[in-house]
């Protein structure tokens, strides 16, 4: 079997995946590592936003229930004494709102770091699909967080909104840095690919065979030739065929002749008459 080169797991891993820097190398494993570690911080950093966004909707939920107007001289209270809800018409139901849709986006954003699904975001939220950069989940991040750190909150959600805002941060850096290259690069299923590698393709020359010697840019026209003409018919079995075979490595053996065991045999002629004896000599 012909050795497994470069080219090959390249035309083995989708164009998607694949990210080359201005000289055209592949990106070094620290990048893979660092940007990694970033979304899983990135992670970490919404989960626990999730989490304190339930813990202050349910404590703002208690507030209101054991609030008593009595205790604001005048009725100048701008907030409900311990929470985040104003008091005002409706104060208590845009303040769940509010919750309910910072935990809905922080959903979203976990599902797209991890990647799943795919193609829902990249039909119906391009910015946060592979196509696109960190630049754009960063800002999303950055948002959330000053959302949350605009009240006056406990220090559970303090923190996570304060890590989380530091992670955007760090994500728009990133995104300004590698642009739309960020999350090829941080990319899993490309880097097992590449690392595992793949079985040879048609084209590879077998070994001590006459397509040893084919430069590449015989090869790139040989493969030029084969994808333009995939939809003609083929060279068939003569003498083009086996001449292209030769040259891609192959090697055309004839079968060796042979009467299958079931065959019939061969009857004679009806006109056909039996021989005539020779006479015995005395």
């Amino acid at each position: 079997m012909a050795k497994t080169t470069t080219a090959d797991i390249e035309a083995a891993i989708p164009a998607k995946y694949i990210v080359t820097t201005a000289k055209g190398d592949k990106p070094a494993p620290w990048q893979f590592i660092f940007l990694n570690v970033v979304r899983g911080l990135s992670i970490m950093g919404l989960f626990l936003l999730f989490t304190s966004s339930i813990v202050t909707m349910a404590n703002d939920i208690n507030a209101v229930n054991h609030f008593n107007k009595a205790s604001c001289p005048r009725n100048d209270c701008d907030y409900v004494t311990g929470s985040t809800v104003p008091n005002q018409a409706a104060g208590a139901f845009w303040a769940v709102l509010n919750r309910l849709l910072i935990m809905f986006q922080a959903i979203v954003l976990l599902l797209s770091e991890v990647g799943w699904p795919d193609q829902f975001f990249v039909r119906y939220f391009p910015i946060l699909g592979r196509d696109f950069g960190l630049g754009a989940l960063g800002i999303i991040q950055g948002l959330l967080g000053a959302a949350v750190l605009s009240h006056h909150v406990d220090k559970f959600s303090l923190a996570s909104a304060f890590f989380l805002f530091s992670v955007s941060c760090l994500n728009i850096l990133l995104g300004l840095a590698y642009r739309e290259k960020s999350k090829s690069i941080r990319s899993i299923r490309a880097h097992h690919a590449a690392k595992k590698g793949v079985l040879p393709t048609v084209n590879d020359p077998a070994p001590g065979g006459s397509g040893a010697g084919i430069s590449d840019k015989e090869r790139e026209a040989m493969q030029r030739s084969d994808s333009t003409g995939s939809s003609r018919n083929g060279m068939g079995f003569g003498r083009q065929g086996e001449k292209a075979a030769k040259e891609q490595g192959y090697y055309v053996r004839e079968p060796e002749e042979s009467v299958p065991p079931y065959a019939p045999k061969p009857r004679e002629p009806k006109n056909a008459t039996s021989p005539i004896p020779a006479p015995e000599l005395r």
